[in-house]
């Protein structure tokens, strides 16, 4: 008799997917609007995004995007089978 749990189908994953993604998206942003409120206010020298040539631009873009993508690849690793059970504990 196995006591492994079976791994859950991918339809049980979709949920855990979406959140990840959305708390990733969420965390990116707001790492993104931290950095601005800081470079103004404590720096006293507003980020110019159309100034730089496009690359401030971009890192506003692609770090948000970073963190949902890994947002959701934790939450797919989270939501898989238990660890232990794979050891044989």
């Amino acid at each position: 008799m196995s006591t492994r749990s079976p791994a859950p189908p991918h339809s049980a994953r979709l949920p855990a997917v979406l959140v990840g993604l959305l708390t990733g998206g969420a965390a990116g942003f707001l790492l993104t609007e931290t950095l601005r409120a800081f470079s103004a206010f404590v720096l006293d020298r507003p980020l110019d995004v159309a100034g730089t040539g496009g690359f401030l631009l971009a890192a506003f873009i692609s770090v948000p995007l970073f963190c949902a993508v890994l947002g959701a690849v934790i939450a797919v690793r989270r939501a898989g089978p238990d660890r232990r059970s794979r050891q044989g504990r």
